[in-house]
């Protein structure tokens, strides 16, 4: 019987029982070979060879397909159908015919399916073709580029950019974006500007509420109206004025559904709809597909099958009317670039089977199931009617002018299913309220006014990205592909370039530095037309009009002569570099009109921009160490929400000493005293994180700078306890010494206890944390119990750890963050927590082999003596 090769074990599962028991269906788990990661992976001076290693879990699997070929001499690869997947096909052939368990005789094909269905299944199985050489050719130079920039330019980050850790082909363009973004906010100057709003009343005591358009017989723009003084008067000439309706109008409008869902729209909406990182809405997406609920997700099309089409014409009239269904089908135009892989939208896979029928037991893919779901359907649903209403209302004379608008609708159409989500909205606009019904009004009708009132108004910067925005944005400057994008939103906080706050993205100090470097040393190749042209010319690869290494040649000639001129800077010249890079954002001009880098502290010294080991930046002075002054990276007074100026914040004296709080590479902490050459480490204590630094008393310090508290000797053995704020919370220690590493520590309940907490309570804690060490052997109990891992198998279960509730599956445990309640984790977050805690840690999520079942036990008929075991029958030919 042939051999079926999928990625995993949850797709072979479902496909097996599609094709039945004529076929052998094995996982490869993914990718079984990769470039090892070190120097000479890929060899420009030879033609670009490139060294291919098969990972150590992967051996199992190719071991096990081996195995399986040596009894059915068929192989039919059947991975995702784009480069990916076509790339996973290609290894694994390659890696067969060398251990040579693929004879001349072995035929290979490769099938494709769009959906996990048995129809899609059983239908790819009557069309095989060959593995698509130029797909898997787009890949081999997509995956050169990517390691070439790596390996190339990370080694020159590292020496001549202190605390940057890598750098990436389309990670560090992305970054760019956000950074970019950051300075034009930083950079941004608003503008007031005001309006005047009235609300009127109609002859039929109707209330409406209108906007001035028109002042002195002049149609009003955005900034005509600059200060209150403007806007006073403004509105003092509609109080003095009789007011009348001068024109009624109204509009039929209609308006179309949304495409049915790519990559990138499912991303975003689900971003806005749901607060999902992209990472998290394919984790959940990738699932809903392998259990054949969806088409495959990793698409950058938006076309239909015509039979999709048909059925949800016909889901639509069943469920809403025949009203809801179009005169004729929708058809959206495909907006790839590259046809082979522009697959089908994202949509399910049975248009009659909603989120209730689909029974999803996981609430993260069942919410975006719905999402998918109500996108599809409302896609070939009837447009929705509106009707909208302009109303202008003016005085006799002309000079004053007023509208007021509204909307109604008619027919709702595909709004009665879905409606898109919005990104962020102007703050700065004056909207009207167009979704109001008007009240009845007719032309000629005097209205009256209730109330006139100015409004101020101030522009407002760009705001930050999100993820959806960002991958809304990077979509529009052609930069990566639907596959590619939760990779690199996901790439650069973990490097932590990027911080998440709110969903909002903001670029840490590191990703300022390496955005500073690159832009000024490899302008080029962190350029967004180069990023995109390049990605035209692998898509050129894929499509077969391109030949890869030729690709691969025409960048590394260049690239590597611009490596080279970047390593002869000296670390203090990329310094430089940098400052008069960003000199315009971190030493703006002052109101005074001196020099901003002028320093503040000593008046002649100059501030520069200087790195950390930690890779954390910040801006000194020149006459270092005699001048200490130091400030946050950034314009000045750029602060944190502690409130501590970069020169540290003094509460007042004790004992003669100056007690300080300052913000350190860990946190903020209280000082007592100043450095000095005779001082070089004073009395330091972390503030502990329960404690907003802002709201730190001298007395509240002075306690902290008092720590550890000798609470006394220990009544049965004469040893020291201690009360003191470790790194993980208050506790007791039981020894010598704070110092030692010996001795019992025992938890604290609270941080008050550290000044409070007595002998007799204190031994009854330590006491019982002796006894819990005899409890160490036994197995803990899980809090909850998640189920099986969906992709490996394995119980994953939560536990409750020293430090606060985590996941655990294998020997892997993930802390579960402050942001989820444990009652609410689904098994999706949480083999999203545990795939990246193995990613950090460099682990790969394997799976473990399955326990060998013991055959079942025959029925002897008499007691006889042992027979001898048969011969296995010879397998049939097929």
């Amino acid at each position: 019987m042939p051999v079926v090769v999928v990625e995993s074990p949850a797709k072979a599962k479902t496909i097996n029982k599609y094709l039945g028991p004529d076929y052998t269906v094995l996982a490869s788990y993914g990718h079984v070979r990769d470039l090892p990661p070190k120097d000479g992976s890929v060899d420009p001076d030879n033609n670009f060879d490139m060294l291919w290693e098969v990972a150590s879990d992967s051996k199992k699997h190719i071991k096990a397909i081996a195995d399986a070929l040596a009894n059915d001499n068929e192989l039919i690869l059947a991975t995702d159908p784009d480069r990916e997947g076509e790339a996973i096909s290609w290894h694994l052939e390659e890696a067969l015919r060398k251990r040579k368990s693929i004879k001349k005789d072995t035929p290979v094909s490769r099938v494709v399916f769009n959906a996990i269905t048995k129809a899609a299944v059983t239908e790819a199985m009557k069309n095989p073709r060959v593995v698509d050489q130029p797909l898997v050719d787009a890949y081999l130079a997509r995956r050169a580029l990517d390691y070439l920039v790596g390996f190339k330019l990370s080694p020159v980050l590292w020496r001549r950019l202190p605390g940057a850790k890598s750098a990436g082909r389309v990670q560090s363009v992305t970054l760019r974006i956000i950074v970019e973004r950051e300075m034009e906010i930083e950079a941004f100057n608003n503008r007031e500007y005001w309006s005047v709003k009235a609300k009127l009343q109609t002859p039929r005591n109707q209330s409406v509420d209108a906007r001035l358009t028109v002042l002195a017989g002049k149609k009003l723009d955005k900034f005509d109206l600059e200060n209150a003084t403007q806007a006073e008067l403004a509105q003092q000439a509609v109080e003095s004025r009789d007011l009348s309706v001068n024109k009624v109008e109204a509009k039929p409008a209609n308006r179309n559904p949304s495409a049915p869902f790519m990559t990138s729209t499912l991303q975003q909406e689900a971003s806005r709809k749901f607060g999902f990182g992209a990472r998290m809405t394919m984790n959940a997406a990738q699932r809903l597909y392998e259990a054949g609920l969806i088409t495959y997700m990793r698409t950058d099309g938006i076309d239909m099958a015509p039979e999709a089409v048909t059925a949800a014409r016909e889901a639509i009239a069943a469920k809403y009317g025949q009203d809801y269904v179009p005169a004729s089908p929708r058809i959206y135009k495909n907006k790839a670039k590259n046809a082979q892989e522009a697959h089908e939208c994202v949509r399910p896979t049975d248009l009659m089977k909603d989120a209730e029928t689909a029974k999803i037991a996981d609430p993260d893919q069942r919410k975006l199931y719905d999402l998918i779901y109500k996108r599809t359907i409302s896609s070939q649903m009837e447009a929705a009617r509106m009707e909208r209403t302009t109303v202008d209302i003016g005085s006799d004379d002309g000079q004053v002018e007023l509208r007021a608008t509204g909307q109604v609708v008619l027919f709702d159409g595909f709004l009665r299913v879905y409606e898109e989500g919005r990104d962020d909205v102007e703050d700065d606009k004056v909207t009207d309220d167009d979704d109001k019904r008007l009240a009845q009004m007719a032309e000629g009708e005097a209205v009256s006014k209730t109330s006139v009132t100015p409004e101020q108004h101030f522009t407002q910067p760009p705001p930050r990205y999100t993820e959806a925005t960002l991958v809304k944005r990077m979509e529009e400057l052609g930069i990566g592909r639907p596959s590619t994008y939760a990779s690199i939103v996901t790439t650069i906080q973990d490097r932590e370039y990027v911080r998440k706050d709110k969903n909002r993205l903001i670029p840490e100090d590191k990703g300022r530095l390496v955005t500073a470097f690159l832009t000024n040393y490899f302008r080029k190749y962190v350029g967004y037309d180069y990023t995109a042209s390049l990605e035209e010319d692998l898509d050129h690869v894929s499509a077969g009009d391109a030949d890869y290494k030729k690709v691969l040649a025409d960048f590394w000639g260049d690239f590597k002569v611009t490596i080279d001129e970047a390593m002869d800077n000296s670390i203090t010249e990329v310094l430089d570099k940098i400052n008069e890079v960003l000199a315009p954002h971190i030493f703006p001009p002052n109101e005074e009109g001196t020099d901003p880098r002028l320093c503040p502290n000593c008046g002649n010294g100059r501030l520069s921009m200087r790195t950390a080991r930690s890779g954390g930046a910040f801006i000194g002075c020149s006459n270092y160490p005699e001048c200490k002054y130091t400030r946050a990276f950034g314009p000045p007074g750029a602060e944190d929400a502690s409130g501590i100026p970069p020169e540290g914040k003094m509460l007042g004296e004790d004992n003669g000493d100056k007690i300080w709080v300052h913000k350190g590479r860990f946190g903020p902490y209280a000082q007592r005293g100043e450095v000095t050459e005779e001082n070089k480490k004073p009395n330091r204590q972390s503030i502990p994180k329960e404690w907003p630094p802002e709201e730190i008393s001298l007395e509240t310090a002075v306690k902290l700078l008092s720590l550890p508290r000798f609470i006394g000797k220990h009544p049965e053995d004469g040893v020291n306890v201690f009360a003191n704020i470790g790194r993980y919370g208050p506790y007791l220690k039981h020894a010598e010494s704070t110092s030692d590493r010996g001795g019992t520590n025992a938890n604290l309940e609270s941080l008050e206890d550290v000044f409070t907490v007595g002998m007799n309570h204190a031994v009854e804690l330590l006491a019982a944390k002796v006894a819990s060490r005899g409890q160490r052997g036994k197995a803990a109990v899980p809090v909850r119990e998640l189920g099986e891992h969906p992709d490996v198998g394995g119980p994953v279960n939560v536990f409750d750890g020293k430090y606060g509730p985590y996941v655990k599956w294998d020997k892997i445990n993930a802390t579960i963050p402050d942001t989820i309640e444990v009652a609410d984790l689904t098994l999706s977050q949480a083999v999203t927590l545990i795939e990246e805690r193995a990613a950090k840690a460099g682990k790969k999520v394997a799976r473990k082999a399955p326990a060998k079942k013991k055959p079942a036990a025959k029925k002897a008929a008499a007691k006889k003596p042992a027979a001898k075991k048969k011969a296995a029958p010879k397998k049939k030919a097929m």
